[in-house]
């Protein structure tokens, strides 16, 4: 390996590292991953790197790994000067910048998909998208003006995991939900109403979508009138609701295991 010695955190080449922060993208829609276990997970997915900024530990351990990729440039550095550069403790020795892969079509997202509506916190789009790779659910439909599941903090929560998605960003909900019906999914919406169906208790089609709404609004009448079925946990009496990211997962696994 090629490693360029850094022994100043201001040079420009490393500019990428010190200004993306979470919903900061750049014109080529570049991102900062940090963190052996998050990195090297994307190692190993169809993701162009354009950086490594590591200790010579990092570099030591994981050789075999970098061989096989064809990065152009690879700074070696100190952790103390890592530090310097995100500005506080951290507890990695590597830094990633990659280029974001290009969102799959919406027609060939596969018979199960995740999709999100109006989530706000970047920590629930990426434990979501980790539940969602552990449970084995490979389609992720977000909303293009929200946070991004490439941002600094999705990848770090989500591990990585990701990258094991096929990830759609729409635009407009309701001709999204109108596609997607067309394709022959039916849509079940995550929500608390009069009628709606205990989770225990509900069919799984097929092809499905499962829809989570905002973290404390939830979904509208209006987003809810274009489900097929709404689909709700049942539970324990003066208990409100569970997280967003909690309650996807559960609701993860019973769709994918009560087909």
């Amino acid at each position: 390996m090629n490693l360029i010695t850094v022994n100043d955190i201001n040079v420009p080449e490393l500019s990428i590292y010190h200004q993306l922060r979470d919903n900061a993208f750049t014109s080529d829609n570049s991102f900062v991953a940090d963190s052996p276990k998050v990195v090297n997970l994307l190692l190993n997915a169809d993701i162009t790197v354009k950086s490594i900024l590591a200790t010579q530990e990092y570099y030591d351990t994981y050789a075999s790994l970098l061989k096989e990729k064809n990065i152009p440039q690879l700074y070696v550095t100190s952790k103390a000067l890592m530090q310097e550069i995100v500005g506080h403790k951290i507890h990695h020795n590597v830094m990633m910048h990659g280029t974001r892969p290009e969102p799959t079509p919406l027609g060939d997202l596969d018979d199960q998909i995740i999709m999100l509506d109006e989530i706000s916190s970047t920590q629930n789009i990426g434990s979501i998208a980790r539940s969602a790779a552990a449970i084995g659910i490979h389609s992720y439909l977000l909303p293009r003006h929200g946070p991004h599941p490439y941002s600094r903090r999705a990848l770090r929560v989500s591990m990585g995991h990701i990258s094991m998605l096929k990830t759609h960003l729409y635009d407009d909900i309701q001709k999204t939900l109108m596609t997607l019906k067309e394709n022959g999914y039916r849509i079940y919406a995550a929500e608390v109403t009069d009628d709606s169906t205990p989770l225990a208790s509900v069919k799984v089609s097929d092809k499905w979508v499962l829809l989570m709404g905002h973290e404390g609004l939830g979904l509208s009448d209006e987003i809810l009138d274009l489900c097929d079925e709404v689909v709700t946990i049942e539970m324990t009496e003066g208990v409100k609701s569970f997280n967003v990211g909690v309650a996807a997962s559960i609701m993860m696994y019973q769709f994918k295991h009560n087909i």
